[in-house]
This record gives C-alpha cells, sequence and structure tokens, in this order.
C-alpha cells in the first residue's frame, strides 16, 4: 500500500506529501515532477544531526531502515544547482528563482531499444555525454522482458543538448533520444520514418534497405512478425522520408505504397490537452505507466489492400509503454 512522504527543497519551505509506489519505494520521477532537477534526497539523524542520504537503485529511492515513516526529507540537487544558496543569500527570493530557470534536465525516453540492452548496457553507453543520475530500461512485471525502451536523464543540460541532438547506435540498433512530453521531438521522429504498404511476403529487410537507400541513407528497416504486408523505413533525413509519401514504388515485383508513419490523428488534441488519438499526446510521464501519443498503444490508420494495418511506432506492438 502506498504511503505519503513528506519532501521539502529547503528545510525551512513547507513540505508537500509525495506518493510511494506499492512496493514502499519512491519513484526519482515522481520527486522530479514537484523538485524538478532532484537526484535524490536527505534526512537529519536524530541522534546525530547530520544529514543521511537515501539509497538510489535503478531510479527508485528506498525507505531507510523498510519505512520512511514520519521523518522530514530534504532533496538533493547536483553541486552545480546548489550553488543557489552562499553569497547570494538562503532567503533570496531571486537566487530560488535563478536555480529554477537552470533546472532544464528532464527524463529522456531511449526509444527502438534492442531487447537484449541492460542498464549496465545504457549506462555504459550515454556517460560518454555526460553524468547520468538516471538510467532505466523498462521491464514487463510478469516475465522480467525488456519492452523495448528506457530513459535516462543527466546532471547537466549541455549533455542533455547534445545527447537528443543525434541518433544513437546501441547494440547493433539506431535508437531515438527524445523529452518524452515534447510534441516536437516525437513529430520530429516520425517525420523520418515512412510506412510501406501491400508489401509481398518475398520482400525481405535487406530489399527495402537496398532499394529506398538510393533516395538517401536509411537507419532502420522493420518487417512485423507474423506477415503483415506492410513495413516501416527510417531515414537519417526527415526531407527525404517526406518527399516519398504519396508514391507507388516497384520492388521485387511488386507495387508497394509510400505514406507517412506518423498516428492517424496525431495532430488532433485529445480531451487532456494533448495531441494524437488513443495513445494520447496528454503525456502521462510517470514511468511506470508511460502512455505517449507517439508509440505505445497507438495505432496506425493505414489502408491498402482492403486491409487495415496496425502498428506502434517503431513496429514493436509489445511497447505498450506500462
Amino acid at each position: 500500500m502506498s504511503e505519503y512522504i513528506q519532501v521539502v527543497e529547503d528545510e525551512n519551505d513547507e513540505p508537500i506529501e509525495i506518493p510511494s509506489e506499492p512496493d514502499g519505494t519512491l519513484l526519482l520521477s515522481t520527486l522530479s515532477a514537484q523538485f524538478p532537477a532532484t537526484c535524490g534526497l536527505k534526512y537529519r539523524n536524530p541522534e546525530t544531526g547530520t544529514f543521511r542520504g537515501i539509497r538510489l537503485v535503478e531510479g527508485r529511492l528506498h525507505p531507510p531502515e523498510g519505512s520512511w515513516g514520519m521523518q522530514l526529507y530534504v532533496c538533493v540537487f547536483p553541486k552545480a544547482e546548489n550553488k543557489r544558496k552562499g553569497d547570494e543569500g538562503q532567503e533570496n527570493p531571486a537566487a530560488k528563482t535563478k536555480r529554477l530557470d537552470q533546472a532544464k534536465c528532464s527524463d529522456l525516453i531511449v526509444l527502438g531499444l534492442p531487447w537484449k540492452t541492460t542498464e549496465d548496457d545504457m549506462r555504459k553507453y550515454f556517460s560518454s555525454f555526460g553524468e547520468l543520475i538516471l538510467v532505466q530500461v523498462k521491464r514487463d512485471p510478469k516475465t522480467g522482458g525488456s519492452k523495448g525502451f528506457g530513459f535516462v536523464r543527466f546532471s547537466d543540460y549541455e549533455a542533455q543538448k547534445k545527447c537528443i541532438s543525434q541518433r544513437h547506435l546501441i547494440d547493433g540498433r539506431w535508437c531515438d533520444v527524445t523529452i518524452p512530453n515534447s510534441k516536437e521531438g516525437s513529430q520530429h521522429l516520425m517525420n523520418r520514418k515512412i510506412f510501406i504498404g501491400r508489401c509481398s511476403e518475398d520482400i525481405t529487410a535487406e530489399d527495402l534497405r537496398s532499394y529506398f537507400s538510393k533516395f538517401g541513407e536509411v537507419v532502420d528497416v522493420f518487417i512485423p512478425k507474423p506477415f503483415r504486408a506492410f513495413a516501416f523505413c527510417t531515414f537519417a533525413d526527415p526531407a527525404v522520408a517526406q518527399s516519398m509519401y504519396g508514391e507507388d514504388h516497384i520492388i521485387k515485383g511488386t507495387s508497394v505504397h509510400v505514406s507517412s508513419a506518423a498516428p492517424k490523428n496525431f495532430d488532433k488534441p485529445d480531451r487532456r490537452g494533448g495531441s494524437g488519438s488513443s495513445g494520447g499526446g496528454g503525456f502521462n510521464t510517470s514511468h511506470s505507466n508511460y502512455n505517449p501519443g507517439y508509440g505505445g498503444q497507438e495505432r496506425y490508420g493505414h489502408h491498402g489492400n482492403n486491409a487495415s494495418y496496425g502498428e506502434d511506432m517503431y513496429g514493436q506492438s509489445s511497447y505498450g509503454y506500462r
């Protein structure tokens, strides 16, 4: 059963109650939703008066001695953020505003992860961009298998900007990194992907890669299994993908049709204030129930050969973002 934990940004502030998870842990993402840029918690030892840190494992904060109790917990920020005090003064409102303006780092979603990729693999790869304070691969609670996506968070904003500005080859597969609740980021990802309808069973991924490479650099090709008569192809340049919308192509004697891979009604706002249909664009950024409008349960309204095809953005219907 969940309990509420009293948390403050500074010991002199009024506490905010943060809900824990059913297993008693506190998600770092839940904490950072109320206190941006937070990387941990600490509390005062009632016997010595000194601070004690809270253990953080794979994005979860664990209660001291098995229970949060009625203790008051204080947020921990990266060292650069803690400079808001000192010469600027503890009670200086301008100093606090300055810190909030600098709190630009957010959790980044890593899409298209190979099933075999672990947290250690992700940490090893992304640490080349800067210091990490969160690394998480989302897994199925029943099987323990990867869901094909994960999250990372950097302590430095410059590292975050560098990371999201490029594509990432992780364990042999191209992955995309973007801010989960960014419509611009998700739209950019979809602008590089095309939907290929009316495919025949003898067309392989290599056939598609070879054919479409004539138009521009191809970074990923996916054909769903079992066979569903369609495929996805992702280009490095979104302009190349968009120039092909609405065209027919002959591949191995089969006429295929190319259209946008964007979800049907992606740009239409839903009742939660976001964009997209069934998957929603009103992003829920909780890592335990992630359901963005550019993947997950969103279905694509492509129609061809009197058939309607549905698949998530990365061709991995098990994403679910849950």
